[in-house]
């Protein structure tokens, strides 16, 4: 064989290697920006509009897709991310049942989900799946301790019917077992997300009466069950989980839900959390940067998640860099071996320690209970 065969392919084995490689980082998202879980969605989205133009030295170019609550829709989706538009990273969905759908066609590309919600997927099917917001046990943690402070001891349960609701019923009586087994569940009921009315559920929990209902809802939707239990004049307490950490509750519930409580992530109080928080100057930061362009009191959970994922993507892309460039394989797995190597991240809503074992990341110091006052939130 001659040198100067050699050299041509070579040459030619260097440009087939380099064929992937792209001068931008692709990061293709899909959220629900119409259906029931749109409240979630598009806050995410409006902070995304607020990223900067690089990353690292990578143009980004960030392309985002309506999965309107539909796992069917997120499904393709991902599909749309890893073949045409052959994506670096996925974000979405914010809709816990999507999310789900879409894990499987993710993970078969090899490409690194960052999920915007607390979805559960079965025992080694996460392996190239993230979640930014906190995991529903961290926050059952943060609720069953002020149950315990409170005097709760008997809990009515009326959530969705789906991935979410499910996922938190189970968090919640496992954590409970464990740090409250005397806390008793005396009636678990059940909705649909597109439902307007739960009359026949609050029926039912009002006359069981316990001393409290954890509502696990979203977004604007959160409120429908609040006000529900109210108008029945449920007089216990009312729990909402971190789904329902937007001023939607607020604004949609109005009196209703005054008293109530609700469990986030340190990003919805920046201000008002300790300054020994270690959350307490990035929360203070994403408030900044969110309320100057949407407006005083336009910050909320679900954002903040989006701010996150910023700066997750700060910290691990110049690391994946050293392994390959953007649109290749060895740039996907260099990503994922350094998130898994994160190391103690802290973020606006907490502090993140992705491992290989856990793709979780925050601590049960994390969840932040807040008492609505005043039309506003106050931290208990």
């Amino acid at each position: 064989m001659s040198n100067s065969f050699r050299k041509s392919a070579l040459a030619m084995a260097l440009c087939l290697v380099a064929a992937g490689a792209r001068a931008e980082l692709s990061i293709c998202v899909s959220l629900p920006l119409t259906g029931p879980a749109s409240g979630l969605g598009i806050p995410i989205q409006n902070e995304m509009k607020l990223w900067p133009e690089s990353i690292a030295g990578e143009k980004l170019k960030v392309v985002v897709l309506d999965d309107a609550t539909d796992p069917t829709k997120g499904v393709e989706n991902a599909r749309r991310c890893v073949t045409e538009d052959k994506a670096d990273v996925v974000i979405g969905s914010a809709a816990t049942p999507v999310a789900v759908a879409m894990a499987a066609p993710i993970a078969e590309a090899q490409t690194v989900q960052l999920m915007m919600s607390p979805a559960i997927v079965p025992p080694g099917k996460d392996a190239w799946a993230f979640r930014l917001p906190q995991s529903n046990l961290v926050m059952a943690h943060a609720v069953i301790e002020h149950m315990k402070k409170s005097g709760v001891k008997t809990v009515g349960f009326l959530g969705y019917s789906d991935a979410y609701g499910e996922g938190w019923l189970q968090s919640f009586q496992a954590e409970a077992a464990k740090i409250a087994p005397d806390l008793k569940l005396v009636d678990v009921e059940r909705f649909a997300r597109s439902d307007t009315a739960v009359t026949g559920q609050v029926l039912k929990l009002v006359s069981a009466n316990p001393d409290a209902v954890l509502v696990v809802a979203s977004g604007s939707g959160a409120a429908m069950p609040h006000i529900a239990l109210k108008d029945r004049n449920y007089k216990g307490k009312i729990y909402q989980t971190h789904a329902a950490a937007s001023r939607d509750l607020v604004r949609v519930g109005g009196k209703a839900v005054e008293g109530g409580y609700v469990v986030a992530g340190p990003a919805v109080v920046g201000d008002l959390v300790p300054a020994s928080n270690p959350s307490k100057k990035l929360a203070m930061d994403f408030l900044a940067l969110y309320e100057k362009a949407y407006g005083p009191g336009s910050r909320n959970q679900f954002a903040a998640h989006a701010f996150d994922a910023e700066l997750v993507l700060e910290k691990t892309v110049p690391v994946a860099l050293k392994a390959g460039k953007p649109g290749t394989q060895a740039f996907r797995t260099a990503l994922r071996d350094a998130l898994e190597n994160i190391g103690r991240t802290p973020v606006s809503h907490g502090v993140l320690n992705y491992t290989k074992e856990d793709h979780w990341g925050f601590t049960m110091d994390t969840g932040v209970m807040l008492k609505v006052v005043n039309g506003d939130w106050q931290v208990e």
